[in-house]
């Protein structure tokens, strides 16, 4: 994504839904693959220490079935998906990278005491409007009517959570920093405080099946003791395999050779990790920076020692 899209060489490469999208908007699509970038930094690293660490995540676009099926890491990966998409495009609003719009709109409520509305604040309404149009077309593609309904509804939970962290940042203007003046404008936090709060959402998922309300689907608990579906609930279709043994029927790369913890209770420990099967214990050396001590003037002067670390890698 270094370059510039060109309409018949990167947009043809996109679903059928998706490509009138890319075609009316192009300068759009470098913010959108930084997106798809940060989705899947965010998706490893949130799930590196769990049986399913979203390494399928690497073969996009071709997902496997993990994420093909409506599973409730599907919905984690599309509702973080949708809500990456959004933020970058109300930043490179805010940047001035996109033509077609700028700074977010100064909020109608009053500034606080000392306080007044400037800056350049994120674009949320641009990047959720044009977020939701790309996002939406992707959950379409190929998908049965009840995924279709399941994937469009974790895209707005992302999007619903986004909008939520919406805070006020301000800076500071005055003799000798008094801050006598406040600067204040809107802003999105990092994408990482959005992925720990959709990963919550994960652990607390609803598994439901959908049924025809006039010309929608309405989602509906599979259970009958469940509580109901609520616009902020991530759900999904179809219990997800353990993830312990290779299965690519389902998706399931299994655990063996995944390093692991064996002194925690977490979901990173010996024995949940390794699903029962044990783990094989070995010895590494490293070299570290060591005896370290200032020099005058001016630099720090370490040796190197080694040191010998025990691993632990399941079976």
């Amino acid at each position: 994504s270094g370059v510039a899209w060109n309409e018949s060489q990167h947009c043809r490469l996109l679903v059928p839904e998706q490509l009138q999208l890319c075609r009316r908007h192009l300068e759009a699509m470098p913010s959108i693959v930084r997106a798809a970038r940060r989705t899947q930094q965010l998706c490893q690293q949130s799930f590196a220490d769990m049986r399913w660490n979203c390494s399928s995540i690497q073969r996009a676009p071709s997902f496997g079935p993990d994420l093909l099926t409506g599973t409730r890491e599907a919905a984690f990966v599309h509702a973080l998906a949708a809500a990456a998409v959004a933020q970058s495009i109300a930043r490179s609003c805010a940047s001035g990278e996109l033509p077609r719009c700028s700074c977010g709109p100064a909020p109608p409520e009053p500034p606080a005491p000392a306080s007044r509305w400037g800056g350049c604040g994120d674009n949320l309404s641009h990047g959720l409007q044009l977020g939701a149009a790309f996002t939406d077309g992707s959950a379409r593609a190929g998908a049965a009517p009840g995924l279709r309904a399941v994937n469009r509804h974790n895209g707005a939970v992302g999007r619903a959570v986004l909008s939520d962290s919406l805070d006020t940042r301000c800076k500071c203007h005055g003799v000798s920093g008094s801050c006598s003046v406040k600067t204040c404008w809107k802003g999105l936090p990092d994408l990482g405080e959005i992925a720990s709060d959709l990963k919550s959402r994960y652990l607390a998922a609803l598994k439901v099946t959908h049924r025809l309300m006039g010309p929608r689907k309405q989602l509906i608990p599979k259970e009958g003791d469940a509580r109901p579906v609520t616009e902020m609930d991530l759900v999904y279709l179809i219990s997800s395999p353990d993830y312990c043994t290779p299965n690519p029927q389902l998706g399931s790369l299994g655990t063996q050779d995944r390093p692991c913890n064996r002194s925690s209770v977490g979901s990173d420990s010996c024995d949940l990790l390794c699903c029962g099967r044990g783990y094989n214990t070995y010895t590494e050396e490293v070299q570290e920076r060591c005896h370290c001590r200032y020099r005058w003037c001016c630099s720090v002067v370490c040796r190197r020692c080694r040191r010998s670390l025990e691993r632990h890698v399941c079976k």
